[in-house]
């Protein structure tokens, strides 16, 4: 069957790009929805008021999963497929079968023809498949469809605390050397540096915007050539939660964007009509995806860091970067927070409570072989 030809009849303000985004995302959740049991419809209406598009789709994917669990490692259900599974089956799972559930999610493997997967999942992720199993379970019996609530048995999950866990980024000196790699071509494998002579200034202002603003690696891949007004020196970006934010331009991000504009970025009459407004392009012309973007800074991020490719930092701990830096110039939090698009002010407090040297100047200062030789 031939795949139809997806068209955007866009009648708001948000760019095409922005809208086929969402619908992809609508497009994954209504897939998942439809191997689902009919007796979930109504919880399906109620995820998708409630929560964001990405939060809805990570939801029903662990519902999905924990259906497919239900079939494959249990005598819970006579199922074969994931729709057919009974309301009456539902209602007579008990917290305690939920608990082995979450304890078979920690590590288990998936085979296929020729390998054998290995999956483990962390506190963080084990916590968010419980909450996505407990809103089911509480949705059903607030509809009186299951005749219990059986959420109060479910095995509490101690994740660590947002203070408690180490912020990854990049210090002032790291941050000079990769932007130095980057403009030089130096610590490049000969493979690399064939490309990079291709796509250096891309590659540069895609970095400056990271550490300038702390975009999400998702800001940033979505932007276009229409989303910036260079003669007012400010560019849009849509961010969680459908908000949009103007940015303002400063010297070094408009020096990046035009020498990228000017000197590298292929020219519309070469591209699709898809990706003629894309900001970053491939080298094959066509939007950048994610994981390109994610390869690019962890590519760069390793030479900064002296470790191997795979070492190197994700986009986010770009972001972490910016925050520790702006904080530590002396910036005010609440300004970082907005600049961030943090929803609470005590995430930003996280990386003011960071200091960079902290633990290298206090172990420097306390040398037992010093105090030895006196």
């Amino acid at each position: 069957m031939t795949q139809k030809e997806v068209r955007i009849h866009n009648k708001t303000d948000k760019p095409d790009n922005i809208l086929m985004k969402e619908n992809e995302i609508f497009d994954k959740c209504s897939e998942i929805q439809d191997e689902l049991p009919s007796f979930m419809n109504g919880f399906f209406a109620y995820l998708k008021g409630s929560i964001l598009p990405m939060s809805r789709l990570a939801y029903l994917r662990d519902i999905r999963f924990f259906c497919q669990y239900l079939i494959n490692e249990t005598d819970l259900t006579e199922a074969k497929a994931t729709k057919d599974i009974k309301l009456a089956e539902f209602d007579k799972i008990q917290g305690s079968d939920v608990n082995l559930f979450l304890d078979y999610c920690r590590r288990y493997k998936v085979e296929t023809e020729k390998t054998i997967h290995i999956y483990e999942n962390d506190k963080r992720s084990l916590s968010r498949k419980k909450s996505s199993i407990s809103v089911l379970f509480k949705y059903l019996y607030r509809e009186e469809k299951i005749h219990k609530n059986i959420t109060d048995s479910f095995h509490p999950i101690k994740v660590p605390k947002p203070g408690e866990r180490e912020i990854k980024a990049l210090q002032d000196d790291e941050v000079m050397k990769m932007l130095d790699a980057v403009s030089t071509g130096d610590h490049l494998t000969p493979k690399e540096r064939t490309f990079w002579e291709k796509t250096k200034h891309r590659d540069k202002a895609i970095l400056i915007l990271f550490l300038t603003y702390g975009l999400r690696l998702s800001e940033l891949q979505q932007l276009n050539i229409s989303s910036f007004n260079f003669s007012r020196g400010e560019f849009k970006i849509y961010r969680k939660r459908g908000k949009e934010s103007m940015m303002p331009l400063n010297k070094s991000v408009e020096k990046a964007l035009d020498a990228y504009l000017s000197l590298e970025r292929a020219s519309e009459d070469r591209l699709e009509p898809e990706h003629k407004d894309a900001l970053f392009l491939s080298l094959q012309g066509k939007r950048m995806t994610e994981r390109q973007i994610r390869e690019l800074v962890k590519k760069y991020t390793a030479i900064a860091l002296e470790t191997s490719r795979s070492g190197g930092y994700s986009p986010h701990k770009l972001r972490a970067t910016a925050a520790t830096s702006l904080i530590g110039r002396g910036n005010s939090i609440y300004d970082v927070q907005a600049l961030l698009d943090h929803e609470n002010v005590t995430t930003t407090q996280l990386y003011a409570a960071h200091k960079m040297n902290v633990k290298r100047d206090l172990i420097k200062s306390f040398e037992w072989e010093d105090e030895f030789d006196e």
